[in-house]
This record gives C-alpha cells, structure tokens and sequence, in this order.
C-alpha cells in the first residue's frame, strides 16, 4: 500500500525523481510516466501534485536555485571562520576561502551542475512563450546567485578594511560570469587541476577590482 505524504513532502519527492531522470537522461526524457515510475507511484498521484509536465519542470528549475543558493551560502560562509585579515592580501585569502569552497561540491556532483545549465537553457527557450514558470527560471537563478555573490563581496571588504572600485553589484556578475564559464569547461574536459589554477586566477582578477581602504 502506497505510504500517504503530505502534499509538500510527495511534491518534493517527484521533484527529486525528476531531477534524478533528467541527470541521468536529460530534460527531455521527463514524463509523468517516468516520474512515477522512478518515484513509485500511480500516474494519478503526478498528475494530482502537477498539472503538467510544465509546472514540473518549474518545480524542478525552482529546487535547483534553492540548492545552488545553500551550496553558495555554505561555501562563501566559511570566511566567517578565517583569521582577522586585512589589506589587500588578506582579501585575497578571503576570497580563495569563499571561492575554492565551492570547487568540492561542483566535483562531486557533475551531473547535477549539467542539468542547471541545460534547465537554465530550457527556460530561455520557453522565455516569452507559453509556459511562464519555466521561462522565468534562469531570471530567478542568476538573480539568486547574485545576491548570494553580493553578501559575499560585502563581506569580504568588510571584514579586510578595503572597498571595490566598482559597484560591488557589478562585481558579482562579472566573477559568477567567470565561474560559469569555468564550470562549464571542466564538465567538457574533467581537468581538476586546471580548474584550481583557473580558480586561483579568478581571485587575484577579482581582488584586483579592489583598493585599500584610507582614513580621513
């Protein structure tokens, strides 16, 4: 006998059974057959939770930016562990904290980085179309890894006594620019080490948007 969840838990359920398909097949092979399937439940209990394979796949782009948004959270939090540093150098050291703290995530689950790109891809197809939900979703997950890449810039000054020379803003998107790019061709060549040299780069590009912050 099928175990009764609350609607949010079952909800979450399909998600992750769909997600779970997507990362192995693609987007494309996402049916409400094969979500019951992998979930174990009837095609009536997908059908009941989501009105279509549509609001699904906004379900599905909505799971991912929260993910994406707690992994960000996790490793930019760890400069709030780091010694008192200051200057430019220890900005620098702020940074490699935040930044390289990601690179162990990002290894260990390849595939789930290659479906947020082929989600973000889908929603820009669908963006102005028939299906709101799902073109609003790359909207949502840049908007959502810029704040957290604000937070994180902020705090890096904050703490080092020193000011970007830019709107920290601006800032953000051009090194998440950076980091997407890299993201993506390591999931093309898998060359770990040339992702850490990569990383190691991007920080001394980003610290050089920065100045040392002087007293009146």
């Amino acid at each position: 006998m099928l175990n009764r969840l609350p609607a949010n838990e079952r909800r979450a359920q399909l998600v992750e059974s769909a997600l779970t398909i997507a990362e192995h097949s693609g987007v494309s092979s996402v049916t409400v057959r094969a979500v019951a399937e992998e979930a174990g439940v009837s095609l009536g209990v997908v059908h009941y939770c989501f009105e279509s394979k549509e609001a699904l796949l906004g379900a599905m782009g909505e799971a991912l930016v929260l993910q994406l948004s707690e992994s960000l959270r996790s490793a930019f939090g760890q400069v709030q562990h780091a010694p008192e540093l200051t200057g430019m150098s220890g900005l620098r050291a702020l940074l490699h904290i935040g930044i390289s703290a990601m690179w162990p995530l990002l290894e260990a689950t390849p595939d789930r980085q290659l479906l947020t790109y082929e989600i973000t891809a889908q929603a820009l197809r669908h963006r102005g179309g028939g299906a709101p939900q799902i073109g609003e979703i790359a909207t949502v997950q840049y908007r959502t890894m810029d704040e957290e890449a604000v937070l994180f810039f902020e705090e890096c000054a904050d703490r080092t006594n020193v000011r970007w020379t830019e709107p920290v803003t601006s800032i953000a998107r051009f090194a998440l620019a950076m980091l997407d790019g890299l993201v993506l061709r390591w999931l093309v060549d898998r060359d770990g080490d040339a992702m850490t040299v990569a990383l190691d780069d991007m920080v001394q590009i980003v610290a050089s948007k920065a100045v040392e912050s002087r007293d009146d």
